[in-house]
């Protein structure tokens, strides 16, 4: 898998990174909302470095002009339901995007073990498009697997991209072995570890229930 840690420079991004880790400031929703959302936008430019472009001409009031424009098909499918706000950021830049959506619910088994449940799906054929994965949180990497496994069903992309915002090192790990290797992941940051509960250290908590308000528990 080719990682692509935005962190690695210095950037905005940083502000934007501390002001969803800060304790003080993460709960005002909006602002955790909008910069999950800013993070996204910058995560789809620099992916949109990677893509493929044809030259077209324009017609401008005065004269044409050759430019280069994205000739990819792209699906954005965002993970229910902290993926929302990310979702809405990356679309700001690819505003053309089909976008699909699915659940999937993380759970502890009585084992200890992590298991995720893809609960619902609605996507397009993604046949020789580039399928973009929209996951806030890259923990365990369960879920982007069992997203990846359900898409399956319905085609063949030509590339896979991974937007995160911040991930563990052992659910990236995992996620190098399980998908395909030409799969990029484009990630605000990276920490180092998971806690018991599977929860990104020092990362910043839910995001879901950040963005939206604590969930009843199953």
């Amino acid at each position: 898998m080719e990682i692509h840690n935005i962190s690695k420079q210095n950037s905005v991004v940083n502000h934007f990174l501390a002001e969803l880790r800060d304790e003080k400031i993460q709960n005002d929703r909006m602002r955790f909302r909008k910069n999950i959302a800013r993070i996204g936008e910058v995560l789809a430019y620099e992916m949109s470095k990677s893509l493929h472009y044809t030259s077209e001409a324009i017609t401008t009031p005065l004269d044409k002009k050759e430019v280069n424009l994205i000739d990819d098909e792209l699906v954005v499918c965002s993970i229910l339901r902290a993926g929302i706000p990310l979702h809405d950021g990356i679309l700001n830049f690819f505003d053309w995007a089909d976008c699909s959506f699915i659940s999937a619910y993380r759970y502890q088994t009585p084992e200890k073990e992590f298991e995720v449940t893809v609960e619902y799906l609605a996507s397009q054929n993604l046949d020789n498009k580039v399928l973009v994965l929209a996951d806030p949180m890259l923990a365990t990497g369960q879920s982007i697997l069992a997203t990846f496994e359900a898409l399956s069903k319905v085609g063949l992309p030509k590339e896979v991209h991974i937007l995160s915002v911040i991930g563990a090192q052992p659910g990236i790990e995992f996620l190098e072995k399980e998908l395909p290797k030409d799969t990029r992941l484009w990630i605000g940051d990276i920490d180092l570890q998971l806690n018991k509960k599977g929860y990104i250290v020092p990362g910043l908590g839910d995001a879901g229930d950040l963005a939206f308000g604590t969930r009843l528990q199953k």
